[in-house]
């Protein structure tokens, strides 16, 4: 870790230059200038891995400047790197992988140097254990894995890491990239087409995102005292600490040189920053201790997977800092659980902004476009909000959602005053372009200039507003791996883009079109507070998708609308979903059983113990506590299927250990602090209060 006295070093000057900073930036990853040097080496270029047929022409050529290039970097091993489903919030890391080195050896045992484009190409796994929904059972248990060339290559340590897509033995989809790369070339076919049809032709079009990543950071010595912690990745029970959020002081507030928060940020900016990943913005959220950072935009299936490869990173920075990082969604009752936000938008392969409307009007020579393609995502997000949340469904997400701190089960859009009212007079008939207005704000002091801002507010309360030139899913959990979410995103926009095409060509005017498509589907339209109960129930009431319950929300995948929209966009089998299904429901009571589990042994083995030898509180009341969750437990065991036990689960999670928490957190306000077994919520969520002092350097750099 970085003395304070190191981290102060040139404080107040330039101390390091640009190059500096960003020296390394990219070298663990095999695309642009680092693949440039290897693949010129075979007669090739960087420019050959953008077009992804060279797995089938130049695959053996690729892999000798793989090999080169690992051989130079210190690697000898790989793996095809892949993420199986139902891994979000469970496994570190949130990916599948087998390393082998890349040698093999002669008859007399000399090893030789071995990595050809076979081995690059593809890999095989023999293994029924991953969550798979009955699509592999240990009598089928075939598991092919085949490089994603969408993604480049990747080293870290002695391996390299090849992007890759797990199917089994019958082509069905085991992990989260297939549907996700599938969904893509449903969107790209039928956005193309639709088009082409408004008179703009495009070699294809993609999803871009931005995923904001938030986190908790705490000491791992207080980390390590938390059974629930450790196994679960939340507390179980705790008492609030006499100071929470109540004045959001830690929101934005200054990164502390003195705690060690900062230097395992910096250490996983560092860290990503070798593998190409930009984690640009780092700042402190409103919850204590929680942490938020972000990288640049980029196309989907990449920036996934820098995603998942950040959560990996801020583990391990975390914990080589002497702090654990909590992904989780919700970690501690009573303050801002964790999310991720998707920020997507539709751009042309050659980088035209679908939904920057001045952008889109420059590339096509037509101002007719814009409102079409967000006619077409209004009745997508109207049509299918089931969809978007079933993709959002985790267990951490049930406390979250409606609950002030992200918006509601409520799946409605925010396009605002401005581009609403545009699009009034369009349903009205106007063929007028949409202008988006700003307005000028004086601060009212002459030596501050006046700012210009868009027309636009921005509404945190929605689940989907549209921000100028993207949407943002708000909703999104902090644990989770995201493809699903824009797999569904993609799906659904390209049946309505479809839609639309196929209107079109049987003779229907684009502005009829949309225009229809607004009227149809208004209702998702919604600007004010979604927070407001009242406006809540009137949503409800106008009948806009709302799904409280996850489990409920992960039964939406096998409604037969959806198994149409899956299978007519080519993304999705039935039994795939069934798969999904089942794999989601399985990891919702098996998150419970575990938090559930992870509270009866605190409470047997410390709680009570602590208690009785304080003597205050009720022993008989925490007994019966303990009585009650197992009670809970044994009604998942004996529930007849994956939809009962996880209905089952989430009545124990939601009712009875909320409940019993509350006769826990209140025995915990009588027992002294030195008999108290674990740690308190004052010790998990106050690093600038309980780590460390700098007092000499800074009075030494003042």
């Amino acid at each position: 870790m970085l003395s304070v006295r190191a981290a102060l070093a040139g404080c107040g000057r330039r101390a390091l230059s640009t190059s500096t900073i960003y020296e390394g930036y990219g070298q663990n990853l095999f695309k642009g200038a680092v693949a440039d040097k290897y693949l010129k080496a075979q007669g090739l270029s960087a420019a050959t891995l953008d077009d992804y047929t060279w797995t089938s022409k130049h695959a053996d050529k690729v892999a000798a400047a793989v090999s080169e290039w690992a051989a130079e970097r210190g690697a000898s091993s790989y793996c095809h790197w892949f993420q199986p489903i139902g891994s979000s919030g469970v496994r570190h890391g949130l990916t599948g992988q087998v390393q082998n080195m890349m040698l093999h050896f002669a008859a007399d045992g000399t090893p030789k140097w071995d990595f050809k484009g076979k081995d690059m190409l593809k890999g095989e796994t023999d293994g029924s254990s991953y969550p798979n929904g009955g699509l592999r059972a240990t009598h089928t248990a075939g598991g092919y894995l085949t490089i994603d060339p969408t993604s480049p290559i990747s080293l870290r340590g002695d391996t390299i890491f090849i992007p890759s897509c797990f199917i089994s033995y019958y082509g069905h989809a085991l992990d989260e990239k297939t549907p996700l790369l599938r969904s893509s070339e449903a969107m790209s076919r039928e956005g193309t087409r639709l088009l082409k049809l408004l008179g703009y032709n495009v070699a294809g079009i993609q999803s871009n995102i931005g995923l904001e990543q938030e986190f908790f950071l705490i000491p791992r010595d207080a980390y390590s005292k938390r059974l629930d912690l450790m196994l679960a990745g939340r507390t179980v029970l705790g008492r609030n600490s006499p100071r929470g959020q109540e004045m959001c002081d830690h929101y934005m507030a200054p990164l502390s040189l003195a705690q060690p928060a900062i230097d395992a940020i910096k250490d996983m900016q560092k860290e990503a920053l070798k593998m190409g990943i930009p984690l640009r913005t780092r700042h402190r959220e409103v919850a204590p201790n929680q942490y938020e950072m972000a990288p640049l935009f980029g196309s989907v299936t990449t920036q996934i997977d820098q995603n998942v490869w950040a959560m990996q990173i801020i583990e391990e920075m975390a914990a080589a800092n002497g702090l654990a990082a909590l992904l989780q969604e919700k970690p501690f009752n009573d303050i801002n659980g964790s999310g991720k936000h998707n920020n997507w938008s539709i751009g042309t392969t050659c980088g035209t902004n679908l939904l920057n409307v001045g952008q889109i009007a420059k590339a096509s020579g037509s101002t007719d476009i814009f409102p079409v393609i967000m006619a077409a995502i209004v009745s997508a997000v109207d049509k299918h909000g089931d969809l978007m949340r079933s993709a959002i469904a985790s267990p951490g997400n049930d406390f979250r959602l409606g609950a002030c701190e992200a918006p509601p089960a409520i799946i409605s859009t925010y396009l605002g005053e401005d581009l609403t009212k545009y699009f009034e007079a369009y349903t009205a008939g106007s063929s007028d372009a949409y202008k988006p207005a700003t307005k000028q704000l004086s601060l009212g002091a002459a030596v501050l200039p006046t700012l210009e801002v868009p027309a636009e507010d921005r509404n945190r309360t929605s689940p989907f507003p549209y921000g100028g030139h993207r949407f943002e899913f708000r909703a999104v959990g902090s644990s989770q791996n995201v493809s699903m979410v824009n797999t569904v995103l993609q799906t659904i926009c390209a049946d309505a883009f479809k839609g639309f095409a196929d209107a079109i060509e049987a003779g229907a005017k684009p502005h009829a079109v949309a225009s229809a498509a607004l009227k149809a589907h208004w209702k998702v339209i919604f600007n004010g507070n979604n927070y407001d109960p009242a406006n809540q129930a009137m949503l409800t009431e106008r009948g806009v998708w709302r799904i409280d319950s996850g489990v409920d929300s992960i039964c939406r995948l096998t409604d037969a609308k959806n198994v149409k929209l899956f299978k007519d966009m080519g993304v999705m089998t039935e039994v795939e979903l069934q798969a999904r299904q089942a794999v989601g429901l399985s990891h919702y009571a098996g998150t419970v059983e575990i938090e559930a589990k992870c509270m009866i042994d605190m409470l047997n083995q410390q709680i009570i113990p602590a208690v009785a030898d304080a003597g205050v509180g009720s022993v008989g009341e925490l007994k019966a506590v303990v009585a009650s969750i197992e009670a809970g437990l044994s009604s998942i065991h004996h529930a007849a299927d994956d939809v009962a036990k996880a209905n089952a689960a989430r009545a124990l999670r939601l009712e009875t250990m909320v409940d019993g928490r509350k006769v826990v957190d209140d025995v915990e306000g009588l027992v002294p602090a030195s008999k108290w077994p674990v740690a308190t919520y004052t010790e998990l969520l106050f690093l600038d209060q309980t780590n460390g002092s700098a007092s000499e350097e800074l009075i030494e750099h003042s």
